[in-house]
């Protein structure tokens, strides 16, 4: 049997809170490429969009992504996005192999 997460008994109001301060804070830190979070940790802004409709936003794909960018993606793209280096890239596939659960 898998042991308990103690984030699962979390107060919902505690913990949107802190999920809408990450939303701030990665719209503030626009110098944060996706790329690079991707590389770290595996996920990025276009994964919380995911995520939020995965947990039940009745939002298309784009106005889950404008939602957590703040603007349209295409947007985003155009005046916050960077070019990936083959090594960002390359880190990217690293760390998101790392995301599989077998």
């Amino acid at each position: 049997m898998p042991t308990p997460d103690p984030v699962d008994d979390l107060d919902d109001a505690v913990a949107a809170a802190a999920f809408r301060r990450l939303v701030r804070h990665l719209r503030h830190r626009h110098d944060a490429q996706n790329i690079e979070l991707m590389g770290l940790s595996g996920f990025c802004r276009n994964c919380l969009a995911d995520w939020i409709r995965d947990a039940g936003y009745a939002g298309d794909k784009a106005a889950a992504r404008e939602l957590i960018h703040g603007m349209p993606q295409e947007e985003w793209k155009a005046t916050r996005q960077t070019p990936a280096t083959q090594e960002q890239l390359d880190r990217m596939a690293a760390s998101v192999a790392k995301n599989r659960v077998d």
